[in-house]
């Protein structure tokens, strides 16, 4: 199996450092909001990644933890008069409504930044105590040209940085012993979350945070560490020089970096109005659609959003669903009894498109190629089955089908067919919950319609409803 690793640039045979084991870490959301199609990337292919060690018999550690403590989520729990941990609790629990619906599979621990400070506290103080970090008024700083190999992942020049690119520099220049210094630990403001520490109270810096939660979940040394292209610089760098400072070895094997995603061949913000939530996509399409568009190109290439794009994407996921849907018919009516000599021949073929299928993901998670071998399937499984087929033919070609979408994280099953009535009923329900200001429920209703297929739509008019 391949991959590229950002940090040599070239594809890599993977090797675990334990065998039949895969510690995986990748950098989770910040949570002050719904999260967005562009934090939909990371989740989705890193998941079908983690898929593909367990299709192929890995015991895969998988960590990825949520921000919790943060600028942005301070400024919001400001803005509404609440505080910071009920803002980050309110949109962890969204994001794992959005996960669900993406099917993502929870990591094997999701550590909350709030809830490690003791070990990040810690962490700085080892780095203070080996010489790699300093204090100055309550701040603490990492001495980045103290780490020989800054720059090694991003492929960056220290002095480049320091004479060409002033936006890169962290703010508190007059304080610092050098500009591209960076923060580890920052001292108390008013109204804002605090920690006690030797430094006085205050909160981590962004950077230490990761660094700490994956020694502590998966240990000083882990198989991958992911995220998207733009945590290269400078998160990912900066948890290098920390993690391997404090620990003395290479923090990481393998680095995977998912490319960006634009929005009708534009790069995607608030101020182009162009800047869409999972939750708002959800409104139009079921989320399985979003998780196949984004599979549909490989994640190290830009992928680009637009609704020709996730239409196409509707009526390919169609395809598949159908032709499952019609091997569930055929199983049922088909007559019992063992494949026949013919029947063993033609499903022995099947095993070509295995191939295809596991050669796309070994090199490199070549998603759109794994895609094209399950349409391939997909065709040879509607012109050779029948109502003429024997139930275990058919069985086993479900079951191949059903193996292979797994691995994408698409679903196959039927969903439950729902009344016109019971829709009403739910919809009644969801209207009066919101008059009573319980959007929770409301937005559970939502929810457990579109998990059945349906869509709504609040319109002046009331709410309208179709099937997804």
């Amino acid at each position: 199996m391949k991959l590229y690793n950002t940090m040599s640039k070239r594809k890599e045979e993977f090797v675990p450092l334990e065998e039949g084991k895969v510690k995986m870490y990748v950098c989770g959301p910040t949570v002050y909001n719904y999260i967005h199609i562009g934090n939909a990337r990371p989740m989705i292919v890193f998941d079908t990644v983690r898929r593909y060690f367990e299709y192929k018999g890995y015991d895969v550690n998988y960590v990825s933890n949520f921000t919790d403590v943060d600028d942005k989520i301070i400024k919001k729990a400001n803005e509404e008069g609440v505080s910071a941990d009920e803002i980050s609790k309110r949109y962890i629990a969204e994001c794992k409504k959005d996960m669900q619906g993406m099917n993502v599979k929870p990591a094997t621990k999701s550590p909350l930044a709030t809830e490690e400070i003791g070990g990040m506290v810690e962490l700085v103080q080892a780095l203070v105590e080996k010489g790699f970090a300093y204090e100055k008024n309550g701040t603490v700083y990492y001495r980045t040209r103290k780490f020989a190999e800054y720059g090694k992942l991003s492929h960056k020049n220290l002095d480049d940085l320091r004479s060409g690119n002033r936006s890169l520099l962290v703010s508190g220049a007059d304080e610092k012993e050098d500009a591209l210094d960076f923060v580890l630990w920052k001292p108390k403001k008013e109204g804002e979350p605090a920690w006690e520490s030797p430094w006085g109270e205050g909160r981590p810096g962004w950077h230490i945070e990761c660094s700490e939660m994956s020694k502590k979940y998966l240990g000083e040394q882990i198989d991958i560490h992911a995220g998207g292209e733009d945590l290269i610089f400078p998160h990912h760098e900066n948890e290098i020089a920390q993690s391997e400072a404090a620990n003395g070895k290479e923090f990481s094997k393998y680095w995977m970096h998912n490319a960006f995603l634009n929005i009708d061949n534009k790069k995607m913000s608030k101020s182009l109005g162009n800047f869409f939530t999972v939750r708002e996509i959800s409104e139009k399409y079921d989320l399985q659609v979003l998780r196949f568009f984004m599979l549909s190109a490989h994640y190290r290439s830009p992928l680009n959003f637009s609704a020709e794009l996730m239409d196409a994407a509707k009526n390919g996921l169609e395809r598949i669903v159908t032709a499952a849907q019609n091997l569930r018919f055929l199983k049922e009516t088909a007559k019992a009894g063992r494949m026949s000599g013919e029947e063993t021949e033609a499903f022995a073929k099947t095993r070509g498109f295995v191939d295809m299928f596991e050669k796309a993901m070994e090199d490199d998670f070549n998603t759109a190629d794994a895609v094209a071998a399950v349409f391939e399937l997909v065709k040879y499984a509607n012109t050779t089955a029948n109502g003429e087929s024997s139930r275990e033919y058919v069985q086993k070609l479900y079951e191949l089908l059903a193996r292979l979408t797994d691995v994408l994280g698409i679903i196959v099953e039927q969903k439950e067919e729902i009344l016109d009535a019971e829709i009403e009923g739910l919809i009644a329900k969801r209207q009066a919950a919101r008059k009573e200001r319980d959007f929770a429920r409301a937005d559970e209703i939502r929810a457990e319609l579109l998990e059945k297929g349906i869509v709504l739509e609040d319109t002046r008019e009331g709410v309208k409803w179709k099937k997804a």
